[in-house]
């Protein structure tokens, strides 16, 4: 009976042995996938509170604390010039808009001379801001030069001939020149203030460490033929990425710090926000000084010269920036990754990103406009046509 007794208590022991290293293995496992989540669960919050307006202003001025990301180098030469010019009075109704607009930043430029560097709401000169779409006309810069090097044969090309894993996807059929013009034909829903919109989706494909190239292959929902109407589509910007990459198979920015970076001589070195795999977020995630998105605008008014040297070739800065766009008459009117007002004069156009990241060219007037903000209130009626009247006022009075 005793001897029974032993083995049964034998029994218990090893079976609680057991259960408490199952219960350690379980704590642990809970441990390592909570420490493995964490960073994720951080930024999604992080990203929840991306806008919210107690924060936006700092957070568009350090997204390298929230986002994984990939800095460029600048090179080792001095900055390209940026003379100062004499301060002009800008006018009145300027203090306003800044207020209204929630204006973190604004640089001129006149005939290449800096008349305007002002910074607000506890942002300085050396922040690197998030340029969002802005992001879209840098990449078009870096696809015209490796355009004419001959590492993409051209604009007709269809995109699956440099992605064949594209094949299959809504962008079947879709060539460069229509994805280029936001022309792909993709339904694709860009409604910020949706939870559920295609643009949302994506931004939690990010935050969570996603894949972008994932999530541009999934695309299968079409709502027209490529190439016959317009829909401003930011995943046709990432597709723009995947077709130079198929093409050099070489990083954007790694192409991005050879053929732009280092030859305008930047003030600091930017970097480009990453998805989950390293893969640059190239439809928005750019981020630099003001002054240096202003060293953009003067590339591009001076026909892709800056810096003593020829950078863009002068012929995309043209074809770039015409309206080539399918758009609806009298609206405003796009190009490959620029934008063009609805009654635009020859030889203005601009970059433009949500919350009212700008760099607007009036190459008549010799001006360049460079901004930043933090506008909660960007997609309001008549915001947009306001901010490019208020540019084309500052031009008018230089």
């Amino acid at each position: 009976m005793h001897h029974g007794n032993s083995e049964g208590e034998t029994a218990m022991k090893r079976l609680m042995w057991f259960g408490w290293r199952a219960l350690m293995f379980l704590a642990l496992a809970a441990a390592a996938l909570a420490l493995w989540k964490r960073q994720e669960i951080a930024r999604l919050l992080a990203v929840n509170s991306l806008f919210s307006e107690n924060r936006i202003v700092v957070n568009f001025s350090s997204m390298d604390s929230i986002f994984p990301n990939r800095r460029m180098q600048r090179g080792d030469a001095p900055p390209s010039p940026l003379p100062r010019g004499t301060p002009v009075r800008l006018p009145d109704a300027v203090d306003n808009w800044i207020r209204a607009r929630n204006v973190t930043a604004l640089v001129v430029l006149k005939d290449g001379r800096i008349v305007a560097d002002d910074y607000f709401l506890g942002t300085g000169p050396d922040d690197l801001r998030i340029s969002w779409s802005v992001a879209k006309s840098w990449l078009s810069a870096l696809f015209g030069i490796l355009l004419e090097e001959g590492a993409i044969g051209s604009l007709d090309d269809p995109v699956t001939g440099y992605v064949p894993e594209l094949r299959g996807s809504a962008y079947e059929g879709a060539t460069i020149r229509n994805v280029l013009n936001m022309a792909s034909g993709i339904a694709f829903n860009e409604d910020y203030l949706d939870y559920h919109s295609d643009i949302n989706r994506m931004g939690r494909v990010l935050a969570l460490g996603g894949s972008m190239d994932a999530f541009a292959t999934g695309q299968n929902r079409r709502r027209d033929e490529p190439g016959r109407s317009w829909l401003y589509v930011s995943i046709d910007t990432h597709v723009i990425g995947m077709v130079i990459r198929g093409a050099t198979g070489r990083s954007i920015p790694e192409l991005m710090e050879e053929k732009l970076i280092v030859p305008m001589g930047l003030e600091k070195a930017p970097y480009y926000i990453t998805d989950g795999k390293g893969v640059a977020f190239v439809l928005g995630g750019l981020n630099m000084t003001t002054r240096d998105y202003a060293r953009l605008g003067l590339m591009f008014l001076q026909d892709g010269e800056l810096n003593g040297r020829r950078i863009v070739p002068r012929a995309w800065v043209a074809a770039s920036t015409a309206p080539s766009a399918p758009t609806e008459p009298g609206a405003e009117q796009y190009g490959y990754q620029w934008w063009l007002p609805a009654d635009a004069a020859e030889g203005e156009f601009f970059a433009r990103g949500i919350y009212g990241q700008y760099v607007y060219v009036n190459r008549p007037r010799g001006v360049v406009i460079a901004v930043n903000a933090a506008d909660r209130g960007f997609r309001e009626e008549g915001v947009a046509e306001q901010n490019i009247a208020m540019f084309r006022q500052i031009a008018d009075a230089l």
